[in-house]
C-alpha cells in the first residue's frame, strides 16, 4: 500500500489550462447575468473602502441640473452653488475634528454638479463625485478628488451612497433626476426610516414653488402640514450657509450629539 505521505498533489498551475480561471477573476462571468449580485456588492465596498481610508463620515450632498452652465439663462445658480460649496468646505475644514467632516458630495457631473465641487475645490477641500454612465450628459467633471470618483452602474446603489453619509442636502433647480433624488429623501425623512437628523434646503424658492406645490399636497391631504417642516427655503449662499451651519452645529456638534469615533462611515442608520 502506497504511503499517502508520498502522494503528489498537483498544483493549480496544472489545472490553468483545463479550468475556467477562479471566479473573481473570470471577466465573462463577472459580465454575466450570474455576476449581478457580485457587481452590486461591488459598488457597496468599493466606496466604502475609499470612505474608510479617507476617514470620511460625513457628506454634504448638493443635487441640481446638469443643463445649467456657468454662463447661460440659470448662470446665476451655478455661481451661487459654486460659493457656497465653497464657504462650507473652508468652514467644515476649520473645525476641530481628526475626520473630514461635512464633505460637498454631488452626482460628479457637469451643471450645477460641477460647480459644488468647484466650489470645494477652490477651497482645498475633499470633494466627492458618484458619477453614473448615461447616454448623455453625464461625465465625470474634473473638480472631483481623484480618489473620491466613483462611476456607477446602477442607479439605487449610486443613491444609497447619496443617502448614506449624507447630513444634509442642497437642492438647486433641476429636471427629473434632482426631483428623482429629493422625492426619495424626503420620503425617507417623512417615513422615519432614517434615525439621523438631515438638514433638506430648497435653493431657489421661485423656482421651486413653481415647479412644486406643496401647499396644495397639503390641501389634497397627501401630505400632512407637518411634512413642510423637512425642508427650508434659501436664495442666497449667504443664507443657505448659515442654515446649513446652524442646522449642522445643532444635530451634529453639539456635545451630546458629537459621534464617537468608528472605523467606519458614520451610516445613516434605517430604523429596524
Amino acid at each position: 500500500m502506497a504511503d499517502p505521505n508520498d502522494t503528489i498533489v498537483p498544483s493549480i498551475t496544472d489545472f490553468n489550462n483545463n479550468c475556467n480561471p477562479v471566479a473573481y477573476k473570470n471577466p465573462s462571468f463577472l459580465k454575466s447575468r450570474s455576476g449581478r449580485a457580485v457587481r452590486i456588492l461591488s459598488e457597496y465596498l468599493q466606496p466604502l473602502a475609499h470612505f474608510r481610508n479617507e476617514k470620511i463620515h460625513d457628506t454634504i450632498v448638493f443635487f441640481g441640473s446638469a443643463r445649467i452652465e456657468e454662463e447661460g439663462p440659470l448662470s446665476r445658480y451655478y455661481h451661487e452653488a459654486r460659493e457656497l460649496a465653497r464657504r462650507v468646505t473652508a468652514w467644515s475644514q476649520g473645525l476641530e475634528k481628526s475626520k473630514r467632516r461635512f464633505v460637498v458630495t454631488t452626482g460628479g457631473g457637469p451643471g450645477i454638479m460641477e460647480a459644488a465641487n468647484r466650489g470645494a475645490y477652490d477651497a482645498g477641500g475633499k470633494t466627492v463625485g458618484l458619477n453614473i454612465g448615461l447616454p448623455f450628459e453625464q461625465k465625470p467633471n474634473p473638480f472631483i478628488t481623484p480618489d473620491l470618483c466613483f462611476e456607477f452602474h446602477y442607479f439605487f446603489m449610486r443613491k444609497f451612497w447619496f443617502a448614506y453619509l449624507a447630513k444634509a442636502l442642497v437642492v438647486f433647480p433641476g429636471g427629473f433626476g434632482t426631483l428623482d433624488e429629493l422625492s426619495e429623501l424626503l420620503t425617507l425623512m417623512q417615513t422615519r426610516k432614517l434615525e439621523k437628523k438631515m438638514v433638506i434646503l430648497l435653493y431657489g424658492s421661485a423656482f421651486w414653488k413653481e415647479i412644486l406645490n406643496f401647499g396644495a399636497m397639503v390641501n389634497h391631504g397627501v401630505i400632512s402640514p407637518e411634512d413642510l417642516n423637512l425642508f427650508q427655503y434659501a436664495d442666497d449662499p449667504d443664507s443657505a450657509f448659515e442654515l446649513l451651519r446652524d442646522g449642522l452645529i445643532r444635530h451634529y456638534l453639539q456635545p451630546k450629539a458629537a459621534p464617537a469615533e468608528e472605523e467606519t462611515p458614520a451610516i445613516a442608520k434605517s430604523r429596524v
